[in-house]
């Protein structure tokens, strides 16, 4: 479980592809406290060490976490947002983040508001998955790539939802928010607690 409160990136320094799976080695920002079996999440993904040599470390994500996120989109020397476990005894400071991407989004805007970061994003949107919850709420949480955020502007139209979020500079230097362009597919998890009760209500009516 995570608080969708990124600590640092990481640089992709190695892609090996094997079978349906994907090996990833990046450079290690916690030399001294990853161990193996960690799980620490990747743009939003929670991903289980599996090889740790210091410098370096290698996270495996298989065929269906490569479907539904932008991992299988990454290249050598692209940086990810990095998140440890949240420990229980530490103050949530965003929000409860599984880990679990639901699916991609698209960049559709980007614009600079007098120092602070605006951006708009599109992804797919169908009744069945409103119904299990994919969808945000203004002034609800988001997490997109990792990064805990405050939905804004949230619309369906046809097949398509939209969702905005609003950067402090502070959050746009140190997250890879700062790469993100028209275009960019970015990961997206819903609110736990919004799929929950989506849920319930479509089992209870």
């Amino acid at each position: 479980m995570f608080s969708g409160i990124v600590e640092t990136m990481a640089q992709v320094v190695k892609i090996e592809t094997e079978q349906t799976n994907k090996h990833f080695t990046l450079r290690n920002p916690y030399p001294d406290t990853m161990g193996i079996d960690q799980s620490i999440a990747h743009n939003g993904v929670c991903l289980t060490v599996v090889k740790n040599d210091g410098d370096l470390y290698t996270v495996t994500a298989m065929q269906e976490t490569l479907r539904l996120t932008n991992l299988d989109s990454l290249k050598v020397g692209d940086w990810v947002n990095l998140e440890r476990a949240m420990a229980m005894d530490k103050l949530l400071d965003g929000h409860i983040v599984q880990g679990h991407v639901d699916q991609k989004a698209t960049c559709v805007e980007v614009r600079e508001t007098e120092g602070s970061w605006y951006y708009r994003f599109e992804y797919e949107s169908t009744p069945e998955m409103i119904k299990r919850g994919y969808f945000c709420v203004d002034k609800g949480s988001v997490s997109i790539n990792g990064v805990s955020l405050t939905a804004c502007e949230p619309d369906v139209q046809g097949n398509k939802g939209y969702v905005s979020v609003c950067i402090i500079p502070y959050t746009h230097e140190v997250t890879n928010f700062k790469y993100i362009e028209v275009g960019t597919e970015v990961n997206i998890e819903f609110d736990i607690i919004g799929k929950y009760l989506a849920r319930f209500a479509t089992l209870t009516k």
